[in-house]
């Protein structure tokens, strides 16, 4: 048979087992425990470092959308602004081309009609002269003998001013 050495409990390598694993525990413990725990310390410090970055990144990046935002309204405004004042500058540029173009056409009608009437008048000149000259050439003839041309003259006169009034009546 075979003895029960082997599966025996002995208490003292027991208590030595748990005394080496208690050395080894604070061995452990005072070497890797305490600088194991720095090292999260600083990694959680830098993680927070890079969460209050990141947070001031996105309220800046927010104000700065904002600020954008109105600077694109503000510059909407001053395009309609502009726009209104070119449109209005157009419209005045455009009513004093037209006035200046009547103005001239105006001047150009009088300057027509003046001239209208030196031609009519001088046509009227002309008439009267010819008339003047038939008619002193037809008295010669029917009287036989030359007449005084002023005589002639204030005798015509007299009698296209009498036509004229007759046709102005």
């Amino acid at each position: 048979m075979q003895s029960l050495d082997v599966i025996s409990i002995n208490l003292w390598q027991i208590i030595i087992s748990l005394l080496n694993l208690v050395i080894l525990f604070l061995i452990i413990k005072k070497l890797l425990f305490k600088p194991v725990k720095k090292v999260l310390a600083q990694r959680q410090s830098t993680i927070d470092e890079q969460y209050s970055a990141a947070k001031e990144a996105e309220g800046k990046a927010n104000a700065d959308k904002q600020s954008w935002e109105e600077k694109m309204l503000n510059a909407q405004s001053e395009a309609d602004e502009i726009v209104k004042s070119a449109s209005a500058q157009a419209q005045i540029r455009g009513d004093r081309i037209i006035s200046d173009a009547k103005e001239k056409a105006d001047m150009i009608i009088r300057q027509a009609e003046v001239s209208a009437e030196l031609e009519r008048k001088k046509s009227d000149d002309k008439i009267k002269q010819e008339i003047v000259d038939v008619s002193a050439m037809l008295s010669e003839k029917m009287l036989g003998r030359e007449l005084n041309r002023e005589d002639h003259r204030e005798m015509i006169d007299s009698f296209i001013e009498e036509l004229s009034e007759d046709n102005d009546e």
